[in-house]
């Protein structure tokens, strides 16, 4: 679609193959293909969160159209995975920034920094629970009413310590490769420019090694921009310690 296939036009011709190659600019839903079937897609369509700002529909709308029977569709898995951290530190400072802003009490718009996701990198040391998968989209049957949806999931935590926000990412697969392919974009790999999707809670959790919290979230395109993203999540604290039960839930956009 953008201006970048005029390079793309030199290198194709740079390297002797402008017989071979046809590009064509232009919306997906928009152009007209020069055959009524194609044998692969091949996209980069993956948004923070997986889902933010995605092209998924576009491709859907590609596949449903174009792509033959048993046409290849790369990367054609897609699983979205969440985990708790301990983050006091930066919260405080991205949240709490707000009671003392050079002298004023700004905490009005606190509530709206917590309905903001941050994406940010998150360093492994701090997260508390086990990784949970929550969603796995298939490409090649996935439709466009799968992308809003309602998951109950649960994180068991790995050591004791306090849980400030979950988090989310996502792993990629090429399962059509004659050896398949995947990466993730977790805090436990290298670095990707999707870096990791942090969800502060209203709460600070304090959990004990071997204790769950049990968690349902609920995400749905914006109604009024479908790219844009609102998300909730429910959360509880499975604990014994009456002192230490909790439960909550934050209401996120993602815009």
């Amino acid at each position: 679609m953008s201006t970048i296939i005029d390079k793309a036009r030199e290198i194709v011709a740079a390297n002797g193959m402008s017989d071979k190659i046809t590009l064509l600019q232009g919306k997906m839903e928009e152009v007209v293909l020069p055959f009524p079937k194609v044998d692969i897609i091949i996209s980069e369509w993956m948004g923070y969160f997986l889902l933010y700002e995605s092209m998924l529909d576009t491709v859907l709308y590609a596949r449903d159209k174009y792509l033959q029977k048993d046409g290849l569709i790369f990367p054609d898995k897609a699983t979205i995975f969440t985990a708790g951290i301990e983050d006091g530190e930066y919260k405080e400072e991205k949240i709490g920034f707000w009671d003392n802003v050079w002298g004023f009490d700004y905490t009005p718009l606190k509530a709206t920094a917590m309905t903001e996701p941050l994406v940010d990198t998150v360093d492994m040391k701090a997260v508390v629970t086990d990784p949970t998968g929550v969603l796995t989209l298939d490409l090649y049957t996935v439709t466009t009413k799968d992308l809003a949806f309602v998951v109950d999931f649960t994180l068991d935590c790995r050591r004791s310590d306090f849980i400030h926000a979950i988090i989310a990412w996502f792993d990629i697969e090429f399962t059509a490769c004659h050896k398949p392919i995947k990466f993730s974009t977790g805090p436990h790999t290298k670095y990707t420019h999707w870096k990791q999707t942090v969800f502060y809670l209203k709460d600070v959790l304090t959990v004990e090694q071997g204790e769950q919290i049990k968690a349902r979230l609920t995400n749905k395109p914006n109604s009024k921009n479908k790219r844009d993203l609102d998300i909730t999540i429910e959360y509880k604290l499975l604990t014994d310690d009456p002192h230490r039960a909790a439960q909550g839930v934050g209401e996120y956009k993602m815009c």
